[in-house]
C-alpha cells in the first residue's frame, strides 16, 4: 500500500502545484475525445491521454481480481463521448468505461489486460486556455508487484459516504410502513442499453413515478438513489436497514437472450436460481460493483457471509408473498407477464435477513414488445399504478398475518 500513497500524494501535488487558478473553478471540467487517447507502447508501456477543459482535483489508483485502474474526478463532464473515442482498439486496456459516480464525482475505469502499474502521473495546463491533459504512464508488473500496489484509498477527504434516510414518518410500528425503491444501476454503470436506452435512466424514472403515487397513498418511500449516481450493492442493502424498510424493491429491464426473454418477472432470493437464463441474469447483476471499479475486500464476508447466515424463517415467505401480489396486480394490469411470471435467484440485492425483498424485471430490453412498452408513458403509468396498488395490498394482508406468523 505505500505504492498507492505515494499515487495519491502525486495526485494532489500534481493539481495544486500546477493548476493553481483552477482550483477556483466550480464549472465541470469537459473531456474532449479529439485530445484524449490510450496508447501501447515499447517494452510493455502504456499510456493514457485524456483531455480537459480545464485542470480539476483528481486520484488515481488499482484494483485486482480483475486488474483495473481507476481514476476519480472532481468533476468531469463525459456528455458526447464514447469509450471506442479513448480506446479505438483494445490492448494492454482491453476496456474503457466511465461516467458519475457519486455527487461530485466521475469516475474512468479501464480494464487491463495484464497487470500494469502507474510509472508517471501528471496534468500538465495550459497557462492561457486553462484546458488541461490529464496523463498517465503504465507499465507491466508481475502478478506480486500488482497485488502490493492495489486497493482502494483510505482517505477521509475523499470518502464518498452513504447519505443517512431519513427516519419514518411514525415511531408506531403498527402505523408505520416504509418501501425502499431501489432503481438498478446509475452512474458510471449504466445497466443494459439499446437504441438509444439505458436501463439505469428508465428504471429511475420509473422509480420516481411510483414513489409520487405511493406517497399519495400515504405510504412513506424512501430511494437508494434519486439520481444519477453509482451505489454500490453493498450499499443498497445497507441502505435499506438504516431506513428501517418494512420493504425492499429494486427495479430492472435488463438485455437477456437466453430463453427469449419477455415480460415482467418478479425475483425472491436463493441460492439456486430458477433455470439458466436467471443465472446468468443474477451474476451479471452482482457484477455491477466490478464493472463500476468498486473495491470488493470483504464483501463477501460482510454480505453475503452474514446476511445469508442469518435465519429467514419469517422474511422468506413474505418476501414470497410480495412477489405474489406484485405479479397478480402487474398481470390484473395488462401485464404483458412473463411465462414463468416468480423466480429466484442469488441477487445481492435481495440478500436482507429482514426485511422482505423482491427484484422486479418491469420488461426486458431484449424484446421488442417490451421495449415498445417501457418507451410508452402511458403503459408505464398503468404499470406504475398496478405496482402501487399491489403493495398496498400485500402491506396490508402482511400486518394481518404478522400475529399468526410469530405464533
Amino acid at each position: 500500500m505505500r505504492y498507492l500513497s505515494l499515487i495519491a500524494a502525486f495526485c494532489t501535488f500534481a493539481v495544486q502545484a500546477s493548476a493553481q487558478s483552477a482550483q477556483e473553478l466550480t464549472a465541470l471540467a469537459r473531456v474532449d475525445p479529439a485530445t484524449s487517447a490510450i496508447s501501447d507502447g515499447w517494452f510493455g508501456k502504456t499510456t493514457l491521454r485524456l483531455g480537459l477543459s480545464q485542470g480539476v482535483p483528481f486520484r488515481v489508483f488499482l484494483l485486482k481480481d480483475p486488474p483495473r485502474l481507476v481514476v476519480d474526478f472532481r468533476e468531469a463532464d463525459w456528455t458526447g463521448v464514447k469509450a471506442s473515442d479513448v480506446l479505438t482498439q483494445p490492448g494492454r486496456i482491453s476496456d474503457l468505461r466511465f461516467g458519475p459516480f457519486q455527487p461530485g464525482w466521475s469516475r474512468l475505469v479501464a480494464d487491463l489486460a495484464e497487470p500494469m502499474i502507474p510509472r508517471e502521473i501528471g496534468m500538465p495546463i495550459d497557462k492561457e486556455s486553462g484546458r488541461a491533459t490529464l496523463e498517465i504512464t503504465l507499465e507491466s508488473a508481475d502478478e506480486e508487484t500488482f497485488a502490493e500496489a492495489s486497493g482502494a484509498p483510505v482517505d477521509p477527504s475523499w470518502t464518498m459516504a452513504l447519505a443517512a434516510p431519513p427516519k419514518p414518518n411514525s415511531t408506531d410500528p403498527r402505523k408505520r410502513f416504509r418501501v425502499v425503491l431501489d432503481p438498478g444501476h446509475g452512474g458510471i454503470d449504466p445497466g443494459a442499453e439499446r437504441d438509444g436506452v439505458t436501463e439505469k435512466d428508465l428504471m429511475l424514472s420509473f422509480a420516481l413515478s411510483l414513489r409520487d403515487i405511493l406517497v399519495r397513498d400515504g405510504i412513506d418511500v424512501v430511494m437508494t438513489r434519486d439520481s444519477d449516481v453509482f451505489v454500490a450493492l453493498e450499499n443498497r442493502v445497507a441502505f435499506a436497514h438504516q431506513a428501517e424498510g418494512n420493504l425492499f424493491i429494486s427495479l430492472h429491464a435488463d438485455v437477456l437472450q437466453q430463453g427469449g426473454a419477455k415480460g415482467a418477472t418478479v425475483y425472491t432470493l436463493s441460492d439456486e436460481a430458477s433455470d439458466t437464463a436467471t443465472e446468468h441474469l443474477a451474476a451479471r447483476h452482482n457484477r455491477s460493483d466490478i464493472i463500476a471499479g468498486a473495491d470488493l475486500t470483504g464483501s463477501d464476508d460482510q454480505v453475503a457471509g452474514i446476511l445469508l447466515d442469518l435465519a429467514r424463517q419469517e422474511t422468506e415467505p413474505r418476501s414470497v408473498a410480495a412477489a405474489k401480489a406484485l405479479t397478480a396486480g402487474m398481470k390484473a394490469a395488462g401485464g404483458p407477464m412473463n411465462r414463468h411470471p416468480i423466480r429466484n435467484a442469488g441477487f445481492s440485492v435481495l440478500k436482507s435477513a429482514d426485511i422482505p425483498s423482491v427484484l422486479i424485471e418491469i420488461g426486458f430490453l431484449s424484446s421488442e414488445r417490451d421495449l415498445s412498452n417501457l418507451r410508452d408513458p402511458i403503459w408505464r403509468a398503468v404499470m406504475v399504478s398496478a405496482i402501487a396498488d399491489s403493495i398496498a395490498k400485500w402491506r396490508d394482508t402482511d400486518a394481518a398475518l404478522k400475529p399468526l406468523i410469530r405464533q
